[in-house]
């Protein structure tokens, strides 16, 4: 059996080398079966990159760039023009989306069901009140309901962030790849 100082030597010379990463940490987790048996990491986890292409099918958005956040717990999407209105015994949400970055031409008007209202928490510390739905989301092979905040996008890069709630069992990150999944099949 290997020791300890031994692995670990190992695994910092094969990640200082210049030789991609995930390459030698993949090299090095195949040669330690002894060390995966203690793991919680499921095999049929997807790899993603930093930022990736989604389709949201319920809410008539074929694709839409989202930046892969695993510092944000819940997931939030660009929306403006937010307003409330029954249907049935149901409160709703009628809103506009930019699914195209720097484009105001391709607005989609979406109709949601609320969940809830739930106070979220910046990186800066500042609190506010979002509409919280309730959606199917598309990533690459991959489909899944989640929940997600709405929420003015404007100053930030992309407008939409997923959050490590939805990513949570289904993926795994590599922050050095981007567009790892590809574009949704409706936006081919």
């Amino acid at each position: 059996m290997i020791g300890v100082a031994d692995l670990s030597r190992r695994f910092f010379l094969e990640c200082d080398s210049s030789l991609n990463q995930t390459r030698s940490m993949r090299r090095f987790w195949n040669h330690t079966p002894h060390l995966q048996q203690h793991t919680n990491v499921a095999p049929d986890l997807s790899v993603i990159g930093w930022r990736e292409w989604l389709s949201f099918p319920d809410l008539g958005i074929p694709c839409i760039k989202a930046k892969i956040d695993t510092g944000a717990r819940s997931s939030s999407l660009h929306a403006f023009d937010i307003e409330e209105f029954r249907r049935g015994k149901t409160t709703w949400l009628r809103f506009l989306v930019l699914p195209l970055q720097r484009s105001k031409d391709s607005r989609v008007l979406v109709e949601a069901p609320l969940v809830e209202y739930r106070i979220v928490r910046s990186s800066s510390g500042h609190q506010t009140c979002r509409p919280v739905i309730r959606t199917l989301i598309h990533c690459g092979d991959r489909c899944w309901e989640t929940e997600i905040t709405l929420s003015s996008r404007d100053e930030m890069g992309f407008r939409m962030l997923l959050g490590r709630q939805a990513i949570a069992q289904r993926f795994i990150v590599d922050s050095s790849r981007s567009f790892v999944a590809g574009k949704p099949k409706s936006y081919r």
